[in-house]
Parts: C-alpha cells; structure tokens; sequence
C-alpha cells in the first residue's frame, strides 16, 4: 500500500488541496492521499482556528474522492508537531509505504519545523508546486540541505519506495486558491 500524507490546518479546506491531492495520486501512483487535519499549527495562532470538527467535515465535502480519506486523528493522539505523527504512523503501519505531501510554500519553511530533518528520514517527501514557489527547490534552506536526495521529477512514480530521505519536486497546474485568501475574503483573518 503506498500512502501519501497530507497535513494542514484546512481552515478552510478547498480546491487547491483536492488539486495537491489529485496530483500526488496520479503523479506518484499512490493509492490514497490521507489528509490529516491538524488541531493546530506549531508555526501559527491557533486562537482563531475553526474548531477542529468543522474543519473535518469540511474537508471531507471537499476531498469528495474515493481515494483520499480525510482523519483528524492527531488531536486524539495528543501531539503537536508532524513528526511525532508519522513517527507513529511508521511504527504502526510497517508495511506501509507512506510519502509525506506538501506545497512549495511549505517547502520554504520546512526547515523551521519541529523535527524536520526526522520528517525527511522516516520518508519520502513530495513537494508540489504552488504559484510563487516554482523557485522554492532552488532557494530554500531545506532543500539546499536535502539537495543530495532529491530525485528526477521522470522518476516521481518510483518516490514511494525509495529510501529517505529522497524528495522530488512535481511542477505542473498550480492552483491559486489559499485558505489564508479565502479567510481574509470572507473577513474571517487568522493566522
């Protein structure tokens, strides 16, 4: 079984994250993308986050695929930073292989998350390409240090079962839709 992982807020979830997804699936030949909604980011204020429920059942209308499930299971497990969760999905899905999922935008400010460096040691990584990230892969800290175990965007199918870490960045239609946007549109700013 070969899973992609994709974590955020999705406050709100939207097109762009179904895009990601869709992408990943298709690109990588994975069998299904998990979105895993975070109680809360780290990086972020958490104060003005949508309650964790809304934002599951909000997903899940967009995520409307067969194969992408939408979980919020961090929050039962207690953990704060993504590390600690796919460090317990590994232990507890061996056979698994699984691929950690992210935007470009992400990718700019990887190197600033708790246990990164872990993150790109417990699996590949998939960094898809978001408008005013194309040059991410060129200029962010984390993949100048991860640069070595970057793979051919050609051999993108193979990512899943190479050992990490190894990463590829997949350009190609980039959606512009950003929950940041979406909030601030709707009057609803939060961090």
């Amino acid at each position: 079984m070969r899973i992609g992982l994709y974590g955020g807020s999705f406050d709100p979830a939207h097109e762009g994250h179904l895009h990601v997804s869709t992408t990943a699936l298709r690109r990588l030949r994975l069998d299904r993308v998990w979105w895993l909604v975070s109680p809360g980011n780290p990086l972020k204020d958490r104060s003005r986050l949508a309650p964790l429920a809304d934002r599951c059942t909000q997903a899940a209308r967009i995520a409307a695929h067969p194969r992408i499930a939408v979980t919020g299971f961090e929050a039962a497990l207690g953990v704060r930073f993504t590390v600690q969760t796919l460090r317990y999905l590994v232990r507890r899905r061996p056979g698994v292989r699984f691929v950690w999922i992210m935007g470009a935008d992400s990718l700019a400010t990887f190197h600033r998350w708790r246990g990164a460096a872990d993150i790109a040691r417990l699996m590949p990584i998939a960094v898809i390409d978001r408008p005013g990230s194309t040059l991410t892969p060129v200029s962010a800290k984390a993949a100048r240090r991860l640069s070595g175990a970057r793979i051919p965007e050609a051999a993108a199918i193979t990512l899943a079962g190479r050992r990490p870490p190894a990463w590829v960045f997949l350009h190609g239609p980039r959606s512009k839709l950003s929950s940041t946007a979406i909030r601030a549109k709707r009057g609803t700013r939060r961090a």
